[in-house]
Order: C-alpha cells, then structure tokens, then sequence
C-alpha cells in the first residue's frame, strides 16, 4: 500500500466580509493509495478544481438557507475533474475520467455517489468540466432557457457577463436570435464580450456614474431577460428598465457576498406592474437536463460556434490567490486551478 504525500488548501479562518489569503492555508498531510477492504468510495487523483464564487458562502461561520458551511482546518471542496486510482463501486473503474464534487487536495476519498458524471467526450479541453461543460455550463444552459425562456428578436442583458456562467448565457442569447448587451469590470473585458463572445454591445460598469441611463441608451425599448449574476445597485436599475411580461432568472448576487449587510432595493415595485417573472434557481435543479445539454453544446463547441475563455491558475498553491480574485474582479473568464496536467 503506497502512501503519498497529499498537499491541500485548508480553512484557516471563517470569513467575515471579503476573504483573504490568510484565511486559507497550504498544507502537506499524506494518502495511503488503496481502498478500504470492502469499500464502495472512489479514490481520486485530482486534475482540475472549478473556483467559484458560491465557495465564498461555504467560508462563512453562519450557515446560508440551502447551504452548508466548511469545516475549519478541513480541506475545501468543490466541483473538480478528476482520474480514478481505485474504485470499489463497479460503475467505475481505474483510470475512468470524472466530474463532480472533490476537495481541493491532489487526492480525495470519496463516496462514489458524489460522481456527477463520467467523461465521455474527451476530444475536447478536460478543464472545459470544470466550466463550459460543467456546473456553470449547466447553469448558463439550465437559467437561461428554463428560465429566461427566450424567443427570437428579444432584448437580453447580462451582468459579470465575461465570468464562467454570463460569457455562455450571451452567446446562447445570440444562437437563439436575441439582442445582447453584457456588463463587466474592465476594458479588457468588454472588448472580450464584444470581440471574441459576440455580444452586440458591453459597458464597463465602474465607469457608468448613472446605471439607468445607461441601460436606457443600451436598452430603449427596454430589457425582456436580464439575468442576473450580481444583484445590489444593479438590479435596482435594471427594474425600471424591464419590459412587460419580462424575466430575471437569479443565478447569482456576488456584489453582496462580501458585504456585512446586504445592499437594499428600492425598484420592485416594477415586478407588479410590469407583471416581471423573477426567479432564483441553483444548478441542481437541472442536472437531470445534462444529457440534453451535452446534445446542444458540444457540437456547438466543435463548430466554434460557441468559444469558452479560462483563466487556468496552475498548482494548489496558488488556490486561494485564484479565488480572493474573483472577488476584485481579477479573472479574466472562467477560474481554473490546474492540480496537475495529464
């Protein structure tokens, strides 16, 4: 039986307001390479680790409604792509390439129902299950169309629309034949959303003193799907800027994640009279549609109808780094850890 060495990031400290490297720390504890006698759990030779915002509400002491909480001096987790080193549950085997929740240390033990999915399309990017073809995929994919409900000829706007799930929802937007404005937090952003993702139009949002005049001159018959992935003073402006009969699939709000109370908003209102649809949704709501989304997007993504940027942070050790960034806006795409390339 071998025994390796296992480095992790661990929880140092919970976190109060916007986290920070010293909240994590890196640390080498070992594995022994061999299941327990009578074992159904899989043991996994970690490749890649999705770094997400939603990992940020895992850090905090008090537990968020549908969310645990991470254990101090425990290893993080999240999804991750990972390589079988031994199974005890038939349905997988050695070398069998997976996605799902792992942990972030270079191998994890885990029960074999954790396993999302198998891999079975390897022709393209391993790390795109991490992204494109992984949970922000499937939540891109899942809000959108279940959500948003598009029809051709409509007006669609996204927030953090160059991060993992908005740089899909404006592309899907357009295949659907949807007008499409993004916002994000740089110029090298925005030229990305309108250069290489094929937004119609994009704005930097920390350069706009008025966000309702803005979307008024992006939007001047007004906005049928705004999804959302920020909340706060955005989606106050957006309110007033919907169109009868429109809809808001609420992915996410990361402006408030880090705030000791959340910003409060005084436009909803707007939901009653123009009788707007907003609905909050998480991506376990939709991995019975995985099959089907795979069906869509991946020959999409052959074609390079439909392009996925990464921002691929290599080693472990470089874990916290990659996700305090997300939170000052410091990727440019989809965050990546890269445990090891194989």
């Amino acid at each position: 039986m071998a025994e390796v060495k296992n480095k992790q990031v661990i929880l140092k400290n919970y976190v109060v307001c916007f986290p920070k490297e010293s909240d994590m720390n890196i640390v080498e504890g070992t594995i022994t390479l061999k299941l327990p006698e009578g074992s159904s759990d899989v043991l996994l030779k970690n490749l890649y680790l999705s770094c997400d915002p939603y990992l940020r509400l895992l850090m905090a002491k008090n537990r968020y409604v549908g969310f645990g909480t991470y254990t101090l001096h425990s290893p993080l987790a999240g999804n991750g792509v990972s390589q079988v080193v031994e199974s005890g549950n038939p349905d997988y085997k050695k070398g069998d390439l997976v996605w799902g929740p792992t942990k972030w240390e270079e191998y994890s033990l885990i029960p074999s129902s954790q396993i999302r999915f198998k891999i079975e399309h390897t022709d393209v990017p391993l790390s795109y299950y991490t992204g494109i073809l992984g949970m922000p995929g499937l939540t891109a994919y899942g809000g959108f169309f279940e959500f948003g409900s598009p029809k051709r000829g409509e007006n669609v706007f996204v927030s953090a629309a160059s991060g993992a799930v908005g740089q899909l929802v404006g592309q899907f937007a357009k295949l659907s034949g949807c007008y499409v404005v993004g916002s994000a937090g740089s110029k090298e952003k925005v030229d990305l959303l309108k250069n290489k993702l094929g937004f119609d139009e994009a704005f930097n949002y920390k350069e706009e003193s008025d966000l309702n005049a803005t979307l008024k001159r992006y939007f001047p018959e007004g906005i049928d799907i705004y999804f959302e992935n920020v909340g706060g003073k955005t989606l106050d402006a957006v309110l007033p800027n919907m169109r009868l009969h429109g809809r808001i699939p609420v992915c996410g709000m990361i402006s408030q994640y880090n705030l000791a109370e959340p910003e409060g908003v005084t436009n909803l209102a707007h939901l009653i009279f123009k009788r707007i649809k907003m609905e909050g949704f998480i991506v376990n709501d939709f991995y019975h549609l995985y099959p089907k989304f795979l069906e869509f997007v991946l020959p999409h993504i052959r074609e390079g109808k439909v392009v996925y940027v990464e921002d691929i942070a290599e080693g472990l050790e470089n874990g916290p780094a990659a996700l305090v960034g997300l939170f000052s806006g410091r990727n440019v795409g989809k965050q990546v850890i890269s445990v090891v390339r194989e």
